[in-house]
């Protein structure tokens, strides 16, 4: 039975993570970071591309499942004519070695298992031998890559069509635990790990991590699952969260917006530090701060929109024409050649971050204000130039007005910084001016004083879902008329059966690519906080609702949706419609946005 992204719940290890379809199917994971090439890839094309099943024999879908209270510890449950099972899915945090986790537990009855693993290294690609190591164990290699697998009490396995398979039967109270270890081929076989004691420990970390949520509202429960969601997309060597992990999930069924996400974006960086902080997690909020400042040291001309999970700067990307794409939606795409784009917009976003840092708190780094004011002195000369905007578009660069509009920030933040801190170097006066001329520029060719609302770029009559923003910076103050049309325009002609849309797709004209998208989730609860903001608490209440009904039976949102067809769009879990959530969820408990 074909899986809808929606029927994907997410397992991680902070390092890496993988897909679990309700159907008990594996169908993504990259070993062993984020950014490694899949040795599951049945999500991009089908099951000879890799995936590890593991269900009742003969059955489709789960009767239900859920994550084991504030966890990332998946359980799964079928109820058979013979029994009840489930399987308990997760992956522990590492010592050094990844490991995947399948433990089967006998609920009631007898219930007869079947198991399939089919190891597919390189997205799909190789097929690695595999041979017996002892009577439960399985050895797979092929080139760089290694995996075990192992039984605990032991199963017999058996080959079938190039994938290992197992049949057993496990009655009420009874208990087999599955354990897929990665490694090098090179090196020897690391340290197994014990299952049930890892689980034990598994779900004393996610619990204990829980529990310094500091949101009291009454959208808690959705708060720490997104918060969840945030720290399973952290690499946590490092502290940089991926936008998502995975890659070349289609925008439009069947069309060519399929990108690769497993990569650290700039723009994310404000909203997600002021969802961490605001929720309590001064750590992590340390932790990517630490990330972006690494990730942007150099020349500010060669500042990038993203970067790797530790920083690396060159995503050049592929096709992968072996996989078929998420039904038919090709080509699939690996790396982001969006890496290149001029957007200006990331220095307003970098040095609100480290303002943002800095006023909550954060202990300083020491070269954090240099990187800022060296950032300032780029954007000085820059600002006017067009560039590709926030939404990456492959068609001609623009004056778009969210770029020009976290220039402003930029400069408004540096002006703070130096207001309240003295004896930090800068050219005050020049930053002051700059802020003024950006101002009255994006006043001036940005707006539409007979529509009443900004545009998406200047002397464009398209609009911009980004321009809800405009309050939340402080550009303008929420009760301003332009600010009040602007939300109003947006949510007449960007809204498409309640969500938001990025911005009009007809024609191609705008982007460059064909065919359309669904409603860009994070635009939603955009509209939604600028609802709020303007008055219309009840309003923005009502569109939050909403999304909370979007997401799935565990609490995990793509990155669209498309409200014709009532299904997910886009790669899965999104960490930037999390982000959302959390930010909306503190505005409509506090009054104001979570940053």
């Amino acid at each position: 039975m074909a899986q809808l992204i929606e029927d994907y719940a997410l397992i991680g290890d902070l390092q890496t993570a993988a897909l679990v379809g309700r159907d008990g199917s594996i169908d993504w994971l990259c070993l062993p970071r984020f950014d490694s090439a899949a040795c599951f890839a049945a999500l991009l094309g089908d099951e000879d591309n890799g995936h590890w099943r593991l269900a009742p024999a003969g059955a489709g879908n789960c009767t239900r499942r859920a994550y084991l209270d504030d966890s990332l510890v998946l359980e799964t449950v079928w109820e058979t004519e013979s029994g009840t099972v489930k399987v308990t899915d997760f992956m522990p945090q590492r010592d050094k070695a990844p490991d995947v986790i399948r433990i089967v537990e006998g609920v009631s009855g007898s219930v007869d298992m079947h198991g399939v693993l089919r190891l597919r290294f390189d997205f799909g690609r190789v097929v690695p031998w595999v041979r017996r190591s002892g009577s439960s164990r399985r050895v797979a290699i092929a080139g760089p890559d290694s995996a075990w697998l192992r039984s605990e009490p032991p199963v017999k396995t058996y080959g079938r069509e190039f994938s290992t398979c197992s049949d057993f039967t496990v009655a009420e109270g009874e208990q087999v635990a599955f354990v897929l270890t990665w490694h090098p081929s090179h090196k020897p076989r690391p340290k197994e790990t014990d299952p049930y004691k890892a689980l034990e420990h598994s779900l004393e970390d996610w619990r204990a991590w829980a529990r310094k949520c500091c949101h009291q509202g009454p959208h808690r429960e959705a708060v720490v699952r997104s918060l969840i969601t945030l720290k399973a997309l952290t690499y946590a060597p490092t502290g940089g969260i991926v936008a998502a992990p995975t890659a070349s999930l289609p925008e439009s069924i069947g069309g060519v917006r399929n990108w690769d996400y497993r990569y650290c974006w700039l723009r994310d960086s404000t909203l997600t530090l002021g969802a961490l902080i605001s929720s309590g997690y001064q750590e992590e909020a340390a932790d990517w701060r630490d990330w972006l400042l690494r990730a942007i040291a150099g020349d500010p001309a060669d500042l990038q929109i993203m970067y790797g999970i530790a920083g690396e700067r060159r995503l050049p990307e592929s096709e992968l024409p072996w996989l078929a794409g998420f039904e038919g939606s090709a080509p699939v795409r690996i790396g982001n050649s969006a890496v290149d784009q001029l957007q200006l917009d990331v220095y307003g976003e970098v040095i609100d971050s480290l303002h943002l840092a800095r006023s909550a708190g954060l202990k300083d780094k020491p070269h954090a204000w240099n990187v800022q004011r060296r950032f300032m002195e780029f954007l000085e000369s820059t600002w006017r130039e067009p560039d590709e905007g926030l939404w990456e578009v492959r068609g001609p660069r623009r004056h778009f007005v969210h770029s020009k509009v976290m220039a402003w920030v930029a400069a408004d933040r540096a002006v703070r910084t130096l207001e309240a801190d003295p004896k930090l170097e800068g050219d005050l006066d020049a930053w002051r001016t700059m802020r003024d001329e950006v101002h009255r520029e994006v006043c001036e060719k940005g707006y539409d004083p007979e529509r009443n609302t900004f545009t998406q770029s200047y002397g464009s009559a398209e609009l911009d879902a980004a321009t809800l923003l405009i309050p939340r910076v402080g550009f303008l103050p929420p009760d301003d008329p332009r600010v009040v049309g602007t939300v109003d325009a947006v949510a007449r002609e960007l809204r498409h059966d309640g969500l938001v849309r990025r911005y009009s797709t007809e024609g191609g004209t705008v982007d460059g690519l064909p065919g359309s998208e669904g409603a860009f989730l994070v635009c939603s609860f955009w509209l939604a906080d600028a609802l709020c903001m303007t008055g219309r608490k009840k309003e923005g209440e009502q569109l939050f609702q909403r999304l909370l009904a979007l997401r799935n039976d565990v609490g995990l949102l793509a990155e669209e949706y498309d409200p014709v067809a009532g299904r997910m769009l886009g790669n899965f879990p999104q960490a930037f419609s999390h982000i959302g959530l959390v930010g909306t969820a503190h505005t409509l408990s506090d009054g104001e946005p979570a940053d």
